[in-house]
Protein backbone atom coordinates (compact mmCIF):
# COMPACT_ATOMS: atom_id res chain seq x y z
CA UNK A 1 0.00 0.00 0.00
CA UNK A 2 2.88 2.11 0.55
CA UNK A 3 4.26 1.83 -2.60
CA UNK A 4 1.19 2.62 -4.30
CA UNK A 5 0.30 5.98 -2.18
CA UNK A 6 4.07 7.08 -3.83
CA UNK A 7 3.11 6.72 -6.49
CA UNK A 8 0.24 8.10 -6.78
CA UNK A 9 1.96 10.86 -5.39
CA UNK A 10 4.69 10.74 -7.63
CA UNK A 11 2.32 11.06 -10.99
CA UNK A 12 0.42 13.73 -9.32
CA UNK A 13 3.63 16.08 -8.83
CA UNK A 14 4.53 15.20 -12.89
CA UNK A 15 1.34 15.68 -13.81
CA UNK A 16 0.84 19.67 -12.41
CA UNK A 17 4.86 19.82 -13.24
CA UNK A 18 3.35 19.10 -16.88
CA UNK A 19 0.76 22.06 -16.10
CA UNK A 20 3.39 24.34 -15.06
CA UNK A 21 5.64 23.84 -18.20
CA UNK A 22 2.41 24.36 -20.91
CA UNK A 23 0.91 27.73 -18.84
CA UNK A 24 1.77 31.03 -20.75
CA UNK A 25 4.73 32.71 -18.79
CA UNK A 26 2.91 35.60 -16.74
CA UNK A 27 3.55 38.91 -18.49
CA UNK A 28 5.45 41.28 -15.93
CA UNK A 29 3.41 43.97 -14.62
CA UNK A 30 4.07 47.59 -16.73
CA UNK A 31 6.25 50.24 -14.54
CA UNK A 32 4.75 52.99 -14.14
CA UNK A 33 0.88 53.48 -15.19
CA UNK A 34 -0.20 50.26 -15.38
CA UNK A 35 -0.75 50.32 -19.20
CA UNK A 36 1.40 49.68 -22.27
CA UNK A 37 5.20 51.72 -22.11
CA UNK A 38 5.59 54.29 -24.51
CA UNK A 39 7.74 53.81 -27.40
CA UNK A 40 11.68 54.96 -26.95
CA UNK A 41 12.05 58.29 -27.84
CA UNK A 42 13.70 59.46 -30.95
CA UNK A 43 15.54 62.23 -32.41
CA UNK A 44 15.31 63.82 -35.71
CA UNK A 45 17.38 66.79 -37.34
CA UNK A 46 14.88 69.70 -38.20
CA UNK A 47 16.74 70.06 -42.00
CA UNK A 48 18.20 67.16 -43.57
CA UNK A 49 22.32 68.58 -43.98
CA UNK A 50 23.22 72.18 -42.17
CA UNK A 51 20.31 73.93 -40.83
CA UNK A 52 19.49 77.61 -42.55
CA UNK A 53 22.05 79.91 -40.96
CA UNK A 54 23.93 77.07 -39.62
CA UNK A 55 27.87 78.32 -38.29
CA UNK A 56 29.56 74.98 -38.10
CA UNK A 57 28.49 71.41 -37.50
CA UNK A 58 28.69 71.13 -33.85
CA UNK A 59 25.83 69.25 -31.92
CA UNK A 60 24.98 73.30 -30.85
CA UNK A 61 24.69 74.29 -34.54
CA UNK A 62 22.02 70.81 -35.26
CA UNK A 63 18.60 71.42 -34.39
CA UNK A 64 16.74 68.81 -33.53
CA UNK A 65 13.08 67.32 -32.10
CA UNK A 66 12.54 64.15 -29.79
CA UNK A 67 9.48 62.66 -30.64
CA UNK A 68 7.99 61.00 -27.68
CA UNK A 69 4.80 58.86 -28.56
CA UNK A 70 2.06 58.67 -26.28
CA UNK A 71 0.87 55.27 -25.35
CA UNK A 72 -2.38 53.78 -24.71
CA UNK A 73 -5.55 55.42 -26.16
CA UNK A 74 -4.03 58.64 -27.67
CA UNK A 75 -6.00 61.70 -28.36
CA UNK A 76 -4.13 62.47 -31.61
CA UNK A 77 -2.99 65.94 -30.42
CA UNK A 78 0.55 66.73 -30.35
CA UNK A 79 2.39 69.58 -28.00
CA UNK A 80 5.79 70.63 -29.53
CA UNK A 81 7.73 71.74 -26.27
CA UNK A 82 10.67 74.41 -25.95
CA UNK A 83 12.60 74.10 -23.06
CA UNK A 84 13.48 77.11 -21.39
CA UNK A 85 17.21 78.46 -20.43
CA UNK A 86 17.65 82.17 -21.03
CA UNK A 87 18.51 81.69 -24.73
CA UNK A 88 21.63 80.37 -23.56
CA UNK A 89 20.78 76.88 -22.15
CA UNK A 90 18.24 74.12 -22.53
CA UNK A 91 16.65 72.51 -19.10
CA UNK A 92 16.31 69.45 -21.62
CA UNK A 93 15.09 67.25 -18.66
CA UNK A 94 12.43 68.97 -16.05
CA UNK A 95 11.40 70.99 -19.09
CA UNK A 96 11.76 68.65 -21.72
CA UNK A 97 11.76 64.94 -20.97
CA UNK A 98 9.73 64.71 -18.38
CA UNK A 99 6.93 67.33 -19.37
CA UNK A 100 6.97 64.74 -22.22
CA UNK A 101 6.33 61.95 -20.52
CA UNK A 102 3.36 63.56 -18.71
CA UNK A 103 1.98 64.51 -22.00
CA UNK A 104 2.13 60.98 -23.22
CA UNK A 105 0.54 59.92 -19.68
CA UNK A 106 -2.60 62.16 -20.95
CA UNK A 107 -2.42 60.37 -24.36
CA UNK A 108 -0.87 63.07 -26.47
CA UNK A 109 2.63 63.09 -28.69
CA UNK A 110 4.96 65.39 -27.32
CA UNK A 111 8.05 66.76 -29.47
CA UNK A 112 10.64 68.54 -27.60
CA UNK A 113 12.51 70.70 -29.68
CA UNK A 114 16.47 71.57 -29.24
CA UNK A 115 16.41 74.95 -30.54
CA UNK A 116 19.70 76.96 -31.59
CA UNK A 117 20.94 79.58 -28.89
CA UNK A 118 22.77 82.94 -28.53
CA UNK A 119 24.97 84.61 -27.84
CA UNK A 120 26.05 82.46 -31.19
CA UNK A 121 22.72 82.52 -32.83
CA UNK A 122 20.19 85.63 -32.62
CA UNK A 123 17.08 86.22 -33.74
CA UNK A 124 15.16 84.88 -36.25
CA UNK A 125 17.02 81.62 -36.46
CA UNK A 126 15.17 80.65 -33.14
CA UNK A 127 11.75 81.53 -34.98
CA UNK A 128 12.86 79.65 -37.64
CA UNK A 129 14.17 76.30 -35.67
CA UNK A 130 10.06 76.59 -34.52
CA UNK A 131 8.48 76.71 -37.12
CA UNK A 132 10.22 74.48 -39.15
CA UNK A 133 9.70 72.13 -35.44
CA UNK A 134 5.88 72.73 -36.33
CA UNK A 135 5.88 72.63 -39.93
CA UNK A 136 7.03 68.89 -39.45
CA UNK A 137 5.04 67.77 -37.29
CA UNK A 138 2.25 68.89 -38.95
CA UNK A 139 3.10 67.95 -42.48
CA UNK A 140 4.02 64.07 -41.22
CA UNK A 141 0.70 63.99 -38.82
CA UNK A 142 -0.53 60.70 -40.26
CA UNK A 143 3.14 59.29 -39.85
CA UNK A 144 2.59 60.38 -35.87
CA UNK A 145 -0.71 59.38 -35.49
CA UNK A 146 -1.81 63.26 -34.70
CA UNK A 147 -4.46 65.63 -36.63
CA UNK A 148 -2.51 68.34 -38.09
CA UNK A 149 -5.47 70.86 -36.49
CA UNK A 150 -4.58 69.66 -32.97
CA UNK A 151 -0.99 70.64 -32.81
CA UNK A 152 0.24 73.11 -29.93
CA UNK A 153 3.52 74.95 -28.89
CA UNK A 154 4.23 74.96 -25.02
CA UNK A 155 7.34 77.23 -23.92
CA UNK A 156 8.55 77.63 -20.37
CA UNK A 157 10.74 80.77 -19.56
CA UNK A 158 12.76 81.95 -22.32
CA UNK A 159 11.03 78.82 -24.51
CA UNK A 160 7.95 80.51 -23.31
CA UNK A 161 9.44 83.70 -25.14
CA UNK A 162 9.66 81.71 -28.21
CA UNK A 163 6.35 79.64 -27.87
CA UNK A 164 4.76 83.17 -27.86
CA UNK A 165 6.83 84.68 -30.67
CA UNK A 166 5.58 81.73 -33.00
CA UNK A 167 1.84 82.34 -31.46
CA UNK A 168 1.78 85.98 -33.14
CA UNK A 169 4.69 85.64 -36.08
CA UNK A 170 3.34 82.73 -38.06
CA UNK A 171 2.64 81.92 -41.37
CA UNK A 172 0.51 79.92 -43.88
CA UNK A 173 3.73 78.29 -45.61
CA UNK A 174 5.15 78.44 -48.97
CA UNK A 175 2.69 76.31 -51.38
CA UNK A 176 5.18 76.48 -53.78
CA UNK A 177 8.30 75.32 -51.99
CA UNK A 178 9.95 72.36 -53.18
CA UNK A 179 10.09 70.79 -49.61
CA UNK A 180 6.87 70.16 -48.63
CA UNK A 181 7.39 70.23 -45.26
CA UNK A 182 8.01 74.07 -46.33
CA UNK A 183 4.13 74.11 -47.42
CA UNK A 184 2.37 73.33 -44.04
CA UNK A 185 1.70 76.57 -41.98
CA UNK A 186 3.77 76.85 -38.47
CA UNK A 187 0.96 78.13 -37.02
CA UNK A 188 0.47 76.19 -33.64
CA UNK A 189 -3.39 75.20 -33.13
CA UNK A 190 -3.07 76.61 -29.32
CA UNK A 191 -0.15 77.73 -26.35
CA UNK A 192 0.73 76.82 -23.33
CA UNK A 193 3.11 79.48 -21.31
CA UNK A 194 5.05 78.19 -18.51
CA UNK A 195 6.59 81.64 -16.13
CA UNK A 196 7.26 82.75 -19.94
CA UNK A 197 9.27 85.55 -21.13
CA UNK A 198 7.04 87.91 -23.22
CA UNK A 199 8.33 91.28 -22.68
CA UNK A 200 11.39 92.88 -24.33
CA UNK A 201 11.63 95.98 -22.95
CA UNK A 202 11.92 97.13 -19.27
CA UNK A 203 11.05 97.49 -16.57
CA UNK A 204 9.34 93.67 -16.81
CA UNK A 205 12.00 91.77 -19.50
CA UNK A 206 14.73 89.28 -19.29
CA UNK A 207 17.37 91.15 -20.21
CA UNK A 208 19.67 87.67 -20.36
CA UNK A 209 17.32 86.57 -22.29
CA UNK A 210 17.00 89.48 -25.13
CA UNK A 211 20.66 89.95 -24.85
CA UNK A 212 21.63 86.33 -25.87
CA UNK A 213 18.64 86.48 -28.36
CA UNK A 214 18.73 89.93 -30.46
CA UNK A 215 22.66 90.87 -29.48
CA UNK A 216 24.27 93.85 -27.10
CA UNK A 217 22.30 96.98 -28.91
CA UNK A 218 18.94 95.48 -30.73
CA UNK A 219 17.13 98.61 -32.97
CA UNK A 220 14.35 99.82 -31.18
CA UNK A 221 11.70 98.50 -33.53
CA UNK A 222 13.04 94.66 -33.13
CA UNK A 223 12.44 94.96 -29.64
CA UNK A 224 9.04 96.13 -30.40
CA UNK A 225 8.66 93.32 -32.57
CA UNK A 226 9.56 91.02 -30.06
CA UNK A 227 7.64 91.96 -27.31
CA UNK A 228 5.07 89.52 -28.11
CA UNK A 229 2.44 91.25 -25.86
CA UNK A 230 2.11 94.10 -28.36
CA UNK A 231 1.84 91.23 -31.55
CA UNK A 232 -1.19 89.36 -30.11
CA UNK A 233 -4.09 89.18 -32.78
CA UNK A 234 -7.71 87.50 -33.19
CA UNK A 235 -5.08 84.76 -34.83
CA UNK A 236 -3.19 84.40 -32.01
CA UNK A 237 -3.76 80.63 -30.86
CA UNK A 238 -6.24 79.99 -27.87
CA UNK A 239 -3.67 79.87 -24.39
CA UNK A 240 -2.76 78.50 -21.11
CA UNK A 241 -0.52 80.54 -18.85
CA UNK A 242 0.85 80.05 -15.70
CA UNK A 243 3.33 81.82 -13.19
CA UNK A 244 4.26 82.90 -9.95
CA UNK A 245 3.67 85.78 -7.89
CA UNK A 246 6.72 85.02 -6.15
CA UNK A 247 9.09 85.09 -9.33
CA UNK A 248 11.81 87.81 -9.34
CA UNK A 249 13.53 86.43 -12.29
CA UNK A 250 11.04 86.55 -15.41
CA UNK A 251 8.15 88.87 -13.51
CA UNK A 252 4.57 87.34 -13.64
CA UNK A 253 3.58 90.87 -15.61
CA UNK A 254 4.86 88.88 -18.60
CA UNK A 255 1.61 86.55 -18.55
CA UNK A 256 -0.64 89.20 -17.25
CA UNK A 257 0.15 91.41 -20.16
CA UNK A 258 -0.20 88.93 -23.17
CA UNK A 259 -3.71 87.28 -21.01
CA UNK A 260 -5.13 90.89 -21.39
CA UNK A 261 -3.33 91.63 -25.16
CA UNK A 262 -5.36 87.93 -26.08
CA UNK A 263 -8.71 89.04 -24.08
CA UNK A 264 -8.72 92.20 -25.99
CA UNK A 265 -8.42 90.49 -29.21
CA UNK A 266 -11.21 87.83 -28.33
CA UNK A 267 -8.67 85.20 -28.14
CA UNK A 268 -10.04 82.65 -25.53
CA UNK A 269 -7.34 82.26 -22.72
CA UNK A 270 -6.73 80.80 -19.05
CA UNK A 271 -4.27 82.33 -16.90
CA UNK A 272 -3.16 80.78 -13.04
CA UNK A 273 -1.10 83.49 -10.61
CA UNK A 274 0.34 81.18 -8.09
CA UNK A 275 1.45 83.05 -5.18
CA UNK A 276 4.36 81.26 -4.10
CA UNK A 277 7.30 79.10 -6.07
CA UNK A 278 10.61 80.13 -7.10
CA UNK A 279 11.33 80.60 -11.15
CA UNK A 280 12.09 77.12 -13.15
CA UNK A 281 9.59 74.89 -11.40
CA UNK A 282 9.06 72.59 -14.35
CA UNK A 283 5.94 70.23 -13.66
CA UNK A 284 6.36 70.84 -9.83
CA UNK A 285 5.44 67.67 -9.14
CA UNK A 286 7.06 67.98 -4.96
CA UNK A 287 5.46 71.00 -4.29
CA UNK A 288 2.24 71.46 -2.60
CA UNK A 289 0.80 74.25 -4.75
CA UNK A 290 2.91 74.29 -7.76
CA UNK A 291 1.81 70.60 -8.83
CA UNK A 292 -1.77 72.01 -9.07
CA UNK A 293 -0.88 73.44 -12.59
CA UNK A 294 -1.02 69.92 -14.30
CA UNK A 295 -4.30 68.91 -14.01
CA UNK A 296 -5.31 72.42 -14.55
CA UNK A 297 -3.54 72.63 -17.70
CA UNK A 298 -5.12 68.95 -18.17
CA UNK A 299 -8.66 70.28 -17.49
CA UNK A 300 -7.74 73.28 -19.59
CA UNK A 301 -7.62 70.57 -22.84
CA UNK A 302 -10.25 68.77 -21.93
CA UNK A 303 -12.40 71.43 -22.27
CA UNK A 304 -11.40 71.95 -25.13
CA UNK A 305 -11.73 69.00 -26.58
CA UNK A 306 -7.77 67.80 -27.08
CA UNK A 307 -8.22 65.31 -24.97
CA UNK A 308 -10.33 63.43 -26.55
CA UNK A 309 -9.89 61.28 -29.32
CA UNK A 310 -12.16 62.13 -32.37
CA UNK A 311 -15.23 59.33 -33.30
CA UNK A 312 -14.56 57.58 -36.62
CA UNK A 313 -16.86 58.98 -39.10
CA UNK A 314 -20.27 56.80 -39.64
CA UNK A 315 -20.44 55.15 -42.29
CA UNK A 316 -23.44 56.24 -44.56
CA UNK A 317 -26.83 54.16 -44.39
CA UNK A 318 -26.89 51.94 -47.85
CA UNK A 319 -29.59 52.87 -50.04
CA UNK A 320 -32.28 49.42 -50.26
CA UNK A 321 -34.38 51.19 -53.20
CA UNK A 322 -37.50 50.51 -50.94
CA UNK A 323 -39.82 53.75 -50.50
CA UNK A 324 -38.45 55.07 -54.28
Amino acid sequence: MKNIILALVAMTMMAAGVALAQAPPTAPPVPGRGGPVSPDPRTMPLWEGQAPGAQGTAEADVPTLTYYPAYGRTAQTAVVVAPGGGYQNLAMNHEGRQVANWFNSQGIAAFVLKYRLGPKYHHPVELGDAQRAMRIVRSKAAEFGVRPDRIGFMGFSAGGHLASTIGTHFDAGNASATDPIDRASSRPDFLILGYPVVISTAPYAHQGSMRNLLGESPAPALLENMSNEKQVTKETPPTFLFHTNADTTVPAENSVYFYLALRKAGVPAEMHIFEPGAHGVGLGMNDPVLSAWPPLLSTWLRQRGLLTAPAAPTAAPVATGRGQ
